[in-house]
Protein backbone atom coordinates (compact mmCIF):
# COMPACT_ATOMS: atom_id res chain seq x y z
CA UNK A 1 0.00 0.00 0.00
CA UNK A 2 1.25 3.11 -1.46
CA UNK A 3 1.46 5.83 2.05
CA UNK A 4 2.31 9.59 2.16
CA UNK A 5 3.32 11.36 5.11
CA UNK A 6 3.73 14.66 5.84
CA UNK A 7 6.30 16.94 8.02
CA UNK A 8 7.08 20.43 8.78
CA UNK A 9 3.85 22.05 10.06
CA UNK A 10 3.39 24.19 13.18
CA UNK A 11 2.70 27.51 14.49
CA UNK A 12 4.51 30.77 12.88
CA UNK A 13 4.40 34.26 13.25
CA UNK A 14 3.17 36.21 10.25
CA UNK A 15 5.87 37.04 7.75
CA UNK A 16 7.90 34.20 8.92
CA UNK A 17 8.58 30.45 7.17
CA UNK A 18 7.77 27.19 6.76
CA UNK A 19 8.93 23.86 5.02
CA UNK A 20 6.72 21.05 4.59
CA UNK A 21 8.29 17.83 3.45
CA UNK A 22 5.97 14.97 2.06
CA UNK A 23 7.50 11.34 1.62
CA UNK A 24 5.84 8.46 -0.23
CA UNK A 25 6.57 5.14 0.24
CA UNK A 26 5.47 1.25 -0.99
CA UNK A 27 5.24 -0.49 -4.42
CA UNK A 28 5.94 2.62 -6.41
CA UNK A 29 7.28 2.49 -9.92
CA UNK A 30 6.90 5.88 -10.63
CA UNK A 31 5.28 8.72 -9.44
CA UNK A 32 3.95 11.58 -12.22
CA UNK A 33 2.58 14.40 -10.48
CA UNK A 34 2.84 15.73 -6.62
CA UNK A 35 1.13 18.34 -5.50
CA UNK A 36 0.55 20.53 -2.35
CA UNK A 37 -3.51 21.44 -0.86
CA UNK A 38 -4.64 22.98 1.99
CA UNK A 39 -7.87 23.42 3.82
CA UNK A 40 -9.17 26.49 5.77
CA UNK A 41 -11.42 26.34 8.03
CA UNK A 42 -15.02 26.67 6.59
CA UNK A 43 -13.10 26.44 3.46
CA UNK A 44 -13.34 24.04 0.26
CA UNK A 45 -9.91 22.53 -0.59
CA UNK A 46 -7.19 24.46 -2.68
CA UNK A 47 -4.70 23.36 -4.59
CA UNK A 48 -1.63 25.03 -3.60
CA UNK A 49 1.12 24.20 -5.79
CA UNK A 50 1.74 21.04 -8.31
CA UNK A 51 5.30 19.81 -9.76
CA UNK A 52 5.50 17.25 -12.41
CA UNK A 53 8.11 14.19 -12.22
CA UNK A 54 9.96 16.65 -15.22
CA UNK A 55 10.37 19.73 -12.45
CA UNK A 56 7.28 21.96 -14.11
CA UNK A 57 5.57 23.61 -11.10
CA UNK A 58 2.38 25.46 -11.26
CA UNK A 59 1.36 27.66 -8.22
CA UNK A 60 -2.23 29.49 -6.85
CA UNK A 61 -1.68 33.03 -7.98
CA UNK A 62 -1.84 33.37 -4.32
CA UNK A 63 0.97 32.23 -3.11
CA UNK A 64 3.05 32.67 -6.68
CA UNK A 65 6.48 34.31 -5.52
CA UNK A 66 6.17 33.05 -2.02
CA UNK A 67 5.48 29.60 -1.82
CA UNK A 68 8.42 27.10 -4.01
CA UNK A 69 7.52 23.63 -4.20
CA UNK A 70 10.26 20.75 -4.53
CA UNK A 71 11.14 17.26 -5.46
CA UNK A 72 13.43 14.48 -5.29
CA UNK A 73 12.32 11.61 -7.66
CA UNK A 74 14.98 9.62 -6.50
CA UNK A 75 13.53 9.60 -2.79
CA UNK A 76 9.77 9.92 -3.93
CA UNK A 77 9.50 13.31 -1.68
CA UNK A 78 8.06 16.43 -2.36
CA UNK A 79 8.79 19.94 -0.33
CA UNK A 80 7.21 23.09 0.11
CA UNK A 81 8.79 25.88 1.26
CA UNK A 82 6.28 29.10 2.36
CA UNK A 83 8.08 32.29 2.90
CA UNK A 84 6.45 35.42 3.77
CA UNK A 85 3.39 33.47 5.50
CA UNK A 86 0.39 35.35 6.25
CA UNK A 87 -2.56 34.50 7.83
CA UNK A 88 -4.47 33.46 5.70
CA UNK A 89 -2.32 30.41 4.91
CA UNK A 90 -3.43 29.50 7.57
CA UNK A 91 -5.02 25.48 6.85
CA UNK A 92 -4.28 21.99 6.53
CA UNK A 93 -1.81 21.09 3.97
CA UNK A 94 -2.26 17.79 2.25
CA UNK A 95 0.68 16.46 -0.07
CA UNK A 96 -1.34 14.56 -3.11
CA UNK A 97 0.59 12.22 -5.52
CA UNK A 98 -0.33 10.35 -8.52
CA UNK A 99 1.37 7.39 -8.46
CA UNK A 100 1.92 4.23 -10.52
CA UNK A 101 2.42 1.29 -8.61
CA UNK A 102 4.47 -2.03 -9.38
CA UNK A 103 2.60 -5.10 -11.22
CA UNK A 104 -0.07 -2.25 -12.24
CA UNK A 105 -0.44 -0.47 -15.54
CA UNK A 106 -3.04 1.75 -14.06
CA UNK A 107 -2.18 5.42 -12.13
CA UNK A 108 -3.83 5.91 -8.62
CA UNK A 109 -4.16 9.15 -6.54
CA UNK A 110 -2.98 9.20 -2.59
CA UNK A 111 -3.33 11.68 0.21
CA UNK A 112 -1.24 11.81 2.80
CA UNK A 113 -3.07 12.45 6.26
CA UNK A 114 -2.64 16.22 6.19
CA UNK A 115 -0.18 18.68 8.77
CA UNK A 116 -1.72 21.85 10.18
CA UNK A 117 -0.09 25.23 9.14
CA UNK A 118 -0.94 28.34 11.42
CA UNK A 119 -0.39 31.67 11.16
CA UNK A 120 -0.91 34.18 13.53
CA UNK A 121 -1.25 37.90 13.33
Amino acid sequence: QVQLVESGGGLVRAGGSLRLSCAASGPIRSINVMAWYRQAPGKQRELVAVITSGGTTNYAVSVKGRFTISRDNAKNTVDLQMNSLKPEDTGVYCCNARVAVILDENEYEYWGQGTQVTVSS
